[in-house]
């Protein structure tokens, strides 16, 4: 199996070797951006609701207990009911803030997504690259051959050359899927912390004017 990789390499030349390296790093990536989503639990609403519910019933020592430290959106809500609480903040202050802290966070939860996003995108091209290199030099051998050219030469060096191209798309498909999977949960937790946030602020309203 040893020996296979090294043949392989060998055959895909230096484009193979860099689209081992991409894959490599995207792999790195995924498995860090999976365990910080797991520990964030962005879009975890069930565990909001009880805490949303006390707080409607004016329970808010009740609604702040029921929040997670952990949990991304628990963090932003209980910051929001917390200073709620105290008549002495300033309503306009504390969604200055609010937003702000939000912006951090979910900036957080985006980082290197991106780079993600540009390997899913650059591998194809790179397997691409690396077909046309392996088609320029068959048929180089081709010219040099001349009228001996052995077909089952030619069809040896496009299938190497092919070779590149479904290295990219193998490392493209897994990462883009993945890439759109946790871009989406983020989008997720936005709207989430925009609802929940709306919610806190329209029962305390009520209450003022109750």
């Amino acid at each position: 199996m040893f020996q296979s990789l090294i043949r392989f390499l060998q055959v895909g030349g230096p484009v193979v070797w860099l689209l081992l390296v991409i894959s490599v790093v995207a792999i790195a990536i995924v498995i860090y951006k999976m365990w910080q989503l797991v520990q964030a639990r962005p879009d975890d609403n069930v565990h909001l609701q009880p805490a949303i519910k006390a707080w409607v019933e004016h329970d808010h020592s009740t609604a702040i207990s029921k929040l997670s430290k952990q949990a991304f959106a628990h963090d932003i809500v209980k910051f929001t009911m917390e200073n709620l609480s105290d008549s002495q903040h300033d309503e306009a202050i504390i969604k200055e803030e609010i937003e702000r802290i939000s912006i951090t966070k979910l900036s957080e939860l985006r980082s290197l997504l991106p780079a993600l996003e540009v390997i899913g995108t650059l591998s194809p091209l790179l397997g691409l690259l690396g077909t046309v290199l392996g088609m320029i030099n068959a048929f180089q051998a081709m010219e040099i051959a001349g009228n001996q050219v052995d077909p089952s030469v030619l069809a040896g060096g496009i299938w190497q050359a092919l070779l590149t191209t479904a290295l990219g798309l193998a490392i493209a498909i897994p990462v883009l899927a993945a890439f759109n999977w946790m871009d989406r949960k983020i989008q997720r937790s936005a709207m989430l912390i925009n609802d929940t946030v709306t919610q806190i602020f329209t029962a305390y309203h009520l209450r003022k004017t109750a």
